[in-house]
């Protein structure tokens, strides 16, 4: 024993100084730890800031091409329309104002949106201060306004740029009044994980709303004694404001006062220019406590790790000396254990409870044990029969091979397979890994396993990977297609629009080809929203909607598209129907969806109905919807595909596939359900089951 004991501490010693090592090449690599922590950070910042310095550069862009515009010779009419065009196809336009060589100003135009409000809404002292700001400076040089004072948001800001004084008009500025919010919306996706702050400094090197509140309070404060206190976000500003790009470490206190918690930081940040001028400058501060818990557990759970392999050893030698004395006694069970070798591997093969069915056959092909598994599923006859007995309803074929393979794995003595085979052992669409396995200490009563492993739920799980797949394909390639094409499709629509006032209409011989061009960039930009909607669509925030006066609401627009397809539309909702958990919104997109859906399926004089009854999804009130139509009905392989995206019964060109994916994501974010039964030439019918609202002080009555 004590010559057992010796190298057992010496073992311990060892692990000891094992981990110790350990721990210390964790805090050695620290630093390591952090620089790449910072190169990630830096990675998600410029992925994120790509995005907005595209559309800075889109916005000077669309300035240039305001000012060639107006350089042409034209009637102040035509650069009316011009301009008009320009500002209706860009969202976060407001207004534009041209002004004379002489500052002043000759041309002011407001979007749509904005023509309710106050004139000091939509021109402030801004857009002529800054335009005169223009007058002075190089052609082709943008020059942005700082933050307007006065406005509801902070986000507002004008952008002007230079007429060239050589053309026929003797030159100007144009002004550009914008909301920048939509521009700079990309960035909070850096912000998303905890402990990680913003700072955006605007063009004049103060800090936009977006910037973190404590983050734009401590950059008020750097020119007083107290910004002393925060060295490394003196640093960083005046980086930013020098338009430099990279990343540097905060230490702990000043992390702490910032209130990024207690531990160091690493701050991120790079320009975002406008055609080569830094406009404005982002960065984020990211604290590495998740590096520093990280660290802490690896340094516990090595030291477990070496405590528990030093008991595993001390009781290991203590298991030896203990089996040295017994070693006797052993021999003897070793006699004994020979004797149960193939009661054990017999019980060890056949187990009762697990998913995969097993059958034993004896040596004339009968069965002589099924486990739980198969006992469900074959006749209460089927021990003792043959197998061709045990699966009476299997086609013949299927049987015999299930034969072959026992005969050929017991008399070659290996094991047998066919894997994803379509048997149809117990229905049409039936497959089965199936295995047949010789014993080597078989007996008469059991001397070949055959094991028939069920992929059905397999099948089914691929199933729904494939959707989920498909929904996060069209997910990235609707944030792709509107970023990318949304904007330009908007500006060439307008050109169009504007091309076809000027040739007096479609009469004109190029006029029926300009109006296909508005017709069709119409119908790509509605594909973009059936896209966006299916890809943005969030978590349902419920309320309580009643459905008789939404639907009310819905009808007068079903009653006009039912007439115009020559289709009778019926409505049955009634008043007392309790009221749904539900977006309102999304609700009302949904009804329409499925209603319009059964008028594009019918034929002239054809019939839709929809209708509302109550009833119970397993133990919870619900309200059933039903959208029943006498339409051509969908082909039985089809209605499995009915929600997935892009597939679609209609003719090419009239439909996308994508409205009721839609559906079908809403009604579950809901908690809902949604079905469809239909036979071709008879109809169709989809049916919902949408969960109730609370009654009134239900969660005031339950809240103890």
């Amino acid at each position: 024993m004590h010559r057992l004991l010796a190298p057992l501490v010496l073992l311990l010693v060892a692990l000891a100084s094992v981990a110790g090592g350990a721990v210390w090449f964790i805090q050695r690599d620290r630093q390591a730890l952090v620089e790449q922590f910072g190169r990630d950070r830096q990675a998600q910042l410029e992925e994120a800031a790509s995005g907005v310095a595209r559309s800075l550069e889109d916005l000077g862009d669309n300035l240039r091409f305001a000012s060639e515009l107006l350089a042409q010779p034209g009637s102040a009419g035509d650069h009316h329309n011009e301009l008009r065009a320009l500002l209706e196809s860009v969202g976060q336009y407001r207004a534009i104002a041209v002004l004379g060589p002489d500052g002043e100003e000759r041309l002011f135009l407001v979007d749509h949106k904005s023509r309710h409000l106050p004139r000091e809404a939509v021109h402030p002292p801004a857009l002529a201060d800054t335009a005169r700001q223009a007058l002075t400076a190089p052609v082709g040089h943008v020059i942005p306004s700082p933050p307007i004072e006065g406005a509801s948001s902070g986000w507002m800001r004008v952008f002007a740029i230079r007429i060239d004084s050589d053309t026929p008009g003797g030159g100007g500025v144009v002004a550009i009044l914008v909301d920048t919010e939509p521009i700079f919306a990309p960035l909070r996706m850096v912000t998303v994980e905890e402990n990680t702050r913003l700072l955006l400094l605007g063009a004049h090197g103060t800090p936009a709303p977006m910037s973190d509140p404590a983050l734009a309070s401590w950059h008020r404060r750097l020119g007083e004694p107290e910004g002393k206190l925060v060295p490394g976000l003196r640093t960083l500003v005046a980086r930013m404001r020098a338009g430099a790009s990279g990343s540097l470490r905060i230490n702990e206190a000043e992390a702490s006062r910032l209130g990024l918690g207690s531990a160091d930081a690493v701050a991120t940040f790079r320009p975002l220019r406008m055609r080569g001028e830094a406009s404005w400058s982002v960065a984020t501060l990211s604290s590495t406590s998740a590096l520093r818990a990280h660290e802490r557990t690896l340094v516990l759970r090595l030291s477990l790790a070496a405590l528990l392999v030093a008991v595993f050893l001390v009781a290991f030698g203590t298991y030896v000396v203990l089996a040295n004395r017994r070693e006797v006694a052993l021999q003897e069970s070793l006699r004994h254990a020979a004797k149960f070798a193939h009661l054990h591997e017999k019980t060890q093969k056949i187990l009762d409870h697990i998913p995969t069915g097993i059958l034993a056959l004896d040596r004339e092909g009968r069965i002589s044990a099924v486990n739980q598994a198969l006992r469900a599923r074959l006749p209460a006859t089927a021990v003792g029969s043959t197998l061709p007995e045990a699966f009476p309803t299997a086609p013949m074929a299927a049987v015999q091979r299930l034969t072959a393979m026992v005969l050929a794995a017991r008399d070659k003595g290996a094991v047998h397979s066919l894997h994803g085979e379509p048997l149809s052992l117990f229905n049409d669409k039936d497959q089965f890994n199936v295995h047949a396995v010789p014993l080597e200490h078989g007996d008469g009563e059991a001397s070949t396993l055959l094991v028939l492993e069920d992929l059905s739920n397999v099948r089914m799980l691929e199933d729904q990977l494939l959707r989920a797949e498909k929904l996060a394909t069209v997910g990235v390639l609707a944030a792709g297609v509107a970023h990318e094409i949304g904007t330009p499709l908007g500006i060439i629509r307008g050109h169009a629009e504007y091309m076809l006032q000027k040739v007096g209409g479609v009469e004109h011989p190029q006029g029926r080809g300009l109006n296909s061009i508005v017709t069709q960039i119409d119908r790509v930009s509605r594909i973009i929203r059936q896209l966006l909607d299916l890809s943005r669509l969030q978590p349902a925030r419920a309320g309580v909607v009643p459905l008789a006066p939404l639907v009310r609401g819905l009808q007068e627009l079903l009653d006009v598209e039912a007439e115009r397809r020559h289709v009778h539309f019926e409505l049955d909702v009634p008043e007392r129907l309790p009221s749904l958990a539900a977006d309102a919104d999304q609700l009302q997109q949904v009804l329409l969806n499925l209603a319009l859906n059964a008028c594009d399926a019918c034929s002239p004089g054809g019939h839709v109905r929809l209708s509302a009854t109550t009833c119970m999804a397993g133990d919870t009130p619900a309200v059933e919807i039903r959208v029943q139509d006498d339409g051509r009905g969908i082909a039985p392989e089809h209605l499995h595909q009915v929600f997935d995206p892009f597939f679609t019964t209609k003719k090419r060109g009239q439909g996308t596939g994508l409205g009721l994916s839609v559906v079908a994501q809403i009604v579950r974010n809901h908690g809902g359900q949604v079905g469809v039964e239909s036979e071709p030439g008879r109809g169709t019918v989809f049916t919902l089951r949408w969960p109730v609202a609370a009654a009134p002080g239900w969660e005031e009555r339950h809240a103890v």
